[in-house]
């Protein structure tokens, strides 16, 4: 019998699948679903008070997400944090985040660098909840803002695609406060480079955000398997 517990997060305004999904995915993101448990549909389903359909439907979207992996004659279970998947993600996300950086300084308007310096507040103010979802929430809108400068919709898109399976690393990472005060001093050193069109310096940035973040996952992953 599954002994989790969960809230869920009754939005009126999303339709009922959407519920399901952003409840069962803050529930894996949170670690109210653990690592290997099983995600039995009917128990789920009584549990959220809905029928299987949406259980069905969220979890093959948390199995797009890499959340969830479908286990032959088992089922559902919540996937493991694994280092090399980690890895195989943020490498890519390395170079998509420095040509982003680099078209950014080129194309960026003076009203982007408003939003930008805009998003980096509302992230500051969201690391004073205690939310980590709405934190990592306030850390993409960051970001989505250097996306939208680069003016590249095929860029656009696989960032959007990769955001996905970033979403719970990023989560872990900004889970540990120790790291907020230095992703405040990047996200400000980044607009000052993109808005001087400084490529080099905005890249190293860059470089340097992405390679902390896979550090500290890291870490987090091996003291987890200790």
């Amino acid at each position: 019998m599954m002994e989790t517990h969960f809230n869920v997060s009754m939005d009126e305004y999303l339709p009922l699948r959407d519920v399901v999904f952003k409840t069962l995915r803050q529930a894996i993101l949170l670690g109210e679903l653990k690592p290997g448990e099983r995600l039995m549909e009917i128990q789920l389903a009584n549990k959220l008070g809905v029928s299987r359909t949406p259980i069905r439907e969220a979890i093959r979207k948390l199995e797009l997400e890499g959340l969830v992996l479908m286990i032959p004659r088992k089922g559902a279970e919540v996937a493991e944090i694994k280092e090399k998947s980690l890895r195989d993600v943020l490498e890519v996300r390395k170079a998509l985040e420095e040509l982003s950086a680099e078209l950014a300084c080129d194309r960026i308007t003076p009203e982007m660098i408003e939003e930008l310096r805009e998003a980096a507040g509302h992230f500051r103010k969201m690391l004073k909840g205690a939310d980590v979802t709405e934190i990592a929430k306030a850390d993409v809108r960051f970001h989505d803002v250097i996306y939208k400068a680069a003016d590249n919709q095929r860029l656009m898109q696989l960032l959007s695609n990769l955001g996905e399976q970033m979403y719970r690393y990023r989560v872990e990472y900004l889970k540990d406060p120790a790291v907020h005060g230095k992703l405040l001093k990047e996200h400000e050193e980044i607009i000052n480079c993109i808005k001087r069109g400084d490529k080099e310096e905005a890249v190293k940035i860059v470089c340097e955000h992405i390679d902390n973040q896979v550090t500290a996952v890291s870490d987090v992953i091996r003291t987890k398997k200790g």
